[in-house]
C-alpha cells in the first residue's frame, strides 16, 4: 500500500470538508430544478459555473474537463446529468414540483464530483483527474456509450474510470465495490398487439384486442422460465400495459406492451427477446390478431475491474471507510460501456436508514451527508485507480 496515496486522501477530505456546505446547496439546486435525459442543458450548465474549468462538450448535453497534471495518463469520474419522469413526494422546502424528479440520485452524485473536483485543484495529483459529466444514463441512446465513441477518453489518456452511485440495500455510510459482475445487461422491449375494433356488446364481430394483450403480459413470466437457465438470473419487468380509450363499450383496436429485460449478458437477452417476439406473435395469431415486436438492445453487464476492486477495498479499510459486502443485483447503469473501454469501478454508496424508500421512488431522498459518503468514494477510487497505474 502506498503511503503517499493515504496520505493524499486524508489531504483530499480535508480539502471537501472545507467547502462540504457548497456542496449541499449545489445538490439541493440541482434536486429542485431536475431536467429528463437528452434536456440536461441547464444542469450542465449549472455544474460548469460551480467547477469554473475548462470543459469540452460531449454527447450533446454532456462535458467532459481536466484538472490536475495537463498531459498523461488520467483517471476519469462519472457523474449523471438526468432525472426521472417522477412525480416527487418528499415535501422538503427544496422538492422539485415538475412531475420530474432526481429519484436515482444523481443530485447527489454531482455535487460530490463537484465538491471533489474543487477540492482537487489545490492538490498535487499524480495522475490527471477528468471530470465526466454524462448526459442520458436514464434512457436510450446511452450518453455513456456516445462518450465512450467520442474520442476524448483517449484524447485525455484515461486508463480507469471511477462511478460512485447511492443505494438503499445497502446501510448508510457502508461502500461497496466487489469485482466482477455486479450490474445487469438490459434492453427494452415492445409489443404492440393489433386488430379489429368493435362494440363491447359484439365481441364475435370484433378482435377484443385487451384479451391477447393481456394473455401476452400474463405469458411473459413463463417465457423467461422456459428460456433462461434457473441458474442464470434474468427478468423481464413490465412498465407499462395500455389498450383501448378509456370507454367500457368500445374494444379496442390496439394494445401495447412496455417491458425491461434485465439477465448476465447481452446474448442472453437477444435469446429472451428473440422467445418473446415468437410467443406474442402466435399469441396474438391464435385469437384473430397480430403482433409486432421491437427490442431495443440496452447496456452491457456491469464488470468491475478486480484489481481496482481489491485496491479499492484495502484503502478503504486503511482510511476507516465500512466496506459492505458485493452488490450485485439486476439493475442496469451504462457504466458499463466504459468498462468495456478500459478497467473501471462502480462504487455503490449505501444510504439506508431504516425503511428507505426504492430508487425511483417518489419519496427516495437520500440525506446531506451521503454527498460525504459518495465523495469517500470517488476519492478512494482515485486512489485506487493511481495505485494501479503505478504498477504499470
Amino acid at each position: 500500500m502506498n503511503e503517499e496515496l493515504k496520505k493524499l486522501f486524508r489531504q483530499w477530505m480535508d480539502e471537501f470538508q472545507m467547502n462540504a456546505p457548497k456542496a449541499i446547496a449545489l445538490r439541493r439546486a440541482i434536486h429542485q430544478n431536475p431536467q429528463l435525459s437528452g434536456e440536461e442543458g441547464p444542469t450542465r450548465e449549472l455544474m460548469l459555473e460551480e467547477l469554473g474549468i475548462h470543459f469540452d462538450p460531449v454527447a450533446s448535453t454532456g462535458a467532459i474537463g481536466r484538472v490536475g497534471p495537463a498531459t498523461g495518463p488520467s483517471i476519469g469520474m462519472r457523474g449523471e446529468l438526468d432525472a426521472l419522469p417522477v412525480s416527487e413526494n418528499t415535501n422538503v422546502e427544496w422538492s422539485a414540483a415538475s412531475g420530474k424528479m432526481h429519484a436515482c440520485g444523481h443530485d447527489v452524485h454531482l455535487a460530490a464530483l463537484a465538491g471533489v473536483i474543487n477540492a482537487a485543484k489545490n492538490l498535487d495529483l499524480p495522475f490527471g483527474l477528468v471530470p465526466i459529466l454524462q448526459p442520458r444514463e436514464e434512457t436510450y441512446p446511452s450518453g455513456a456509450l456516445d462518450i465512450s465513441e467520442s474520442g476524448l477518453l483517449e484524447s485525455h489518456e484515461v486508463n480507469h474510470v471511477i462511478g460512485a452511485h447511492v443505494h438503499p440495500a445497502i446501510q448508510l455510510g457502508s461502500i461497496a465495490a466487489g469485482s466482477g459482475f455486479v450490474n445487469a445487461a438490459a434492453g427494452e422491449i415492445e409489443i404492440k398487439v393489433v386488430g379489429k375494433g368493435g362494440h363491447g356488446a359484439y365481441p364475435h364481430k370484433a378482435s377484443d384486442v385487451a384479451i391477447p394483450t393481456a394473455q401476452i403480459a400474463l405469458g411473459l413470466s413463463e417465457v423467461v422460465r422456459r428460456t433462461s437457465d434457473p441458474m442464470s438470473p434474468a427478468v423481464v419487468s413490465i412498465g407499462s400495459l395500455s389498450a383501448g380509450q378509456g370507454a367500457a363499450n368500445v374494444l379496442p383496436q390496439s394494445g401495447t406492451i412496455f417491458a425491461t429485460i434485465r439477465s448476465t449478458s447481452t446474448e442472453k437477452n437477444n435469446a429472451l427477446a428473440s422467445q418473446i417476439d415468437q410467443f406474442a406473435t402466435y399469441t396474438a395469431k391464435s385469437l384473430g390478431c397480430f403482433a409486432k415486436t421491437i427490442y431495443t438492445p440496452g447496456e452491457p453487464a456491469l464488470v468491475n475491474s478486480s484489481s481496482l476492486a481489491d485496491k479499492f477495498e484495502s484503502y478503504a479499510a486503511a482510511v476507516d471507510i465500512p466496506v459492505a459486502e458485493t452488490m450485485r443485483s439486476l439493475g442496469a447503469d451504462d457504466f458499463s460501456y466504459y468498462g468495456e473501454n478500459c478497467p473501471s469501478l462502480m462504487c455503490f454508496v449505501g444510504v439506508k436508514e431504516g425503511n428507505t424508500p426504492s430508487l425511483h421512488d417518489a419519496e427516495f431522498l437520500p440525506p446531506d451527508e451521503a454527498i460525504t459518503h459518495v465523495a469517500k468514494a470517488f476519492i478512494t477510487g482515485y486512489i485506487a485507480a493511481a495505485d494501479n497505474l503505478m504498477d504499470t
